[in-house]
């Protein structure tokens, strides 16, 4: 079967107008030994309704759980039913990279809608329409504040590790220097941070809160790496931002995070979207692409794609960015949420959570032998102690408790606005109840 719509007729057609016998002649500069010439070792095709068994068969191996207290970078916000519906409306679901503005107005107006909300969130000048997750965000931040002088990238040792990995990678990639900066109590180590900041360094990224769920003093970092020269990128949890001093207002350059909890379900991981917003005199360095608002010849309002200095189909070979395929469709649904919950609702989801995971705290550290680890203030993750842990964390599953992620030097907890009371009582009871034994 053939998922090409033309006939072979039509190919052998095009094929001759461009001075070619055979498909094979569009490879030729490959070498043969790189051909593949034989069958591809994969099963026969299935009917629809087999690919529905097949599929919800291994949608049922699963493990759903009803509660869920683990967080790490991807957490479990309630989601409205609205965020669900409007990105799947067809004119959404199957557009491509707006290059044709003419042809996408409504997916260019809702990009614009994102990138506007993302600068009220962030207190930035200007959002672009955004980046793959919230790692790749911090990766491309760094880049973008590279220069010819200054090519070194400090992270914190307290941001997510996987970020961390992730702009190592890139700097790999590009010939670059990642250094990380220890932390001290779960922070940020400022006086490593002050003799680490030297003239070779282009950037500090910083996580807020970070990975341990503690909340780092922004300002005075801000104002260290500003000092030495450097350019300052802070990585921070959307829903935080609802009532947590912005971005901008801390002195950083660059906002970027993982935008997951605007409506996006956890999923294995993806598909996420990385924000990023900076300020208007970095705004050229933006990479992917920035949807403005003009009017037509007839005087009504448009949409276009105003700048896009990175991308392949400008820059060529010159590129330094790859944003397309349609990451639109992630920008979009975390548009409707942050419509639908309202600057009033996104700070009551980031006040509950907040709350919920102190009294979590307070629980769980009453019990013998469970003990706060990092003292600091946090957000609504936390990190303690825990015997046996292996053993909790599997009667909590039974249960259908998603316990705390192990890391370590202990358990890193998290609650939401989803976890009621009883449910976190539960949890505490069966800790005390395994530790008790």
């Amino acid at each position: 079967m053939s998922y090409v719509p033309s006939t072979g007729e039509q190919r052998q057609e095009m094929l001759r107008a461009i001075g070619m016998q055979d498909f094979r002649d569009l490879y030729r500069d490959v070498p043969r030994e790189m051909y593949l010439d034989r069958p591809l070792d994969i099963p026969e095709g299935m009917s629809e309704l087999e690919v529905s068994r097949a599929v919800s068969a291994m949608a049922a191996r699963n493990t759903v759980f009803p509660t869920v207290l683990r967080g790490a970078g991807a957490y479990d916000h309630y989601t409205p039913s609205i965020v669900k519906t409007v990105p799947n409306k067809e004119e959404f679901l199957t557009a491509y990279t707006p290059y044709q503005a003419e042809m996408s107005q409504g997916v260019l107006q809702s990009i614009f809608e994102y990138q506007t909300m993302i600068c009220e969130l962030t207190g930035m000048d200007v959002s672009n329409a955004s980046m793959y997750d919230g790692a790749e965000a911090a990766a491309e931040a760094a880049a973008m504040c590279r220069d010819r002088k200054r090519r070194v990238t400090l992270v914190s040792a307290a941001a997510h590790p996987d970020t961390i990995n992730t702009i190592r990678t890139y700097c790999f990639g590009t010939g670059d220097e990642m250094r990380v900066v220890p932390m001290k109590d779960g922070k940020t180590d400022m006086e490593a941070l002050r003799e680490m900041l030297t003239a070779d360094v282009a950037s500090f990224y910083v996580q807020q809160p970070n990975f341990f769920g503690q909340l780092e003093d922004a300002d005075a970092i801000g104002a260290l790496v500003h000092a030495a020269g450097a350019m300052y990128v802070m990585g921070c949890n959307p829903i935080a931002l609802g009532i947590m001093k912005t971005p901008f207002d801390c002195g950083a350059d660059v906002a970027v995070g993982e935008g997951q909890p605007l409506g996006m379900p956890i999923a294995f991981g993806g598909p996420y979207l990385g924000y990023m917003a900076t300020t208007t005199k970095h705004m050229r360095k933006l990479p992917g692409r920035i949807v403005g608002e003009t009017v037509d010849h007839d005087g009504n309002r448009a949409y276009v794609l105003s700048l896009q200095a990175r991308e392949q189909h400008i820059r060529r070979e010159k590129a330094s960015s790859n944003i397309c395929s349609n990451q639109a469709l992630c920008a979009l649904t975390a548009s409707v949420y942050m419509a639908a919950m309202g600057p009033d609702g996104i700070a009551e989801v980031a006040r509950q959570s907040m709350a919920k995971a102190h009294y979590l705290c307070r629980g769980l550290t009453a019990i013998d032998g469970v003990d706060l680890v990092y003292t600091g203030e946090f957000f609504h993750e936390f990190v303690t102690t825990l015997p046996r842990t292996d053993e909790v964390l599997s009667a909590l599953e039974k249960a259908g408790i998603l316990g705390g992620l192990p890391i370590e030097g202990g358990v890193l907890w998290c609650a939401t606005e989803k976890a009621t009371k009883a449910e976190m009582d539960r949890a505490i009871a069966i800790v005390k109840e395994v530790l008790a034994k």
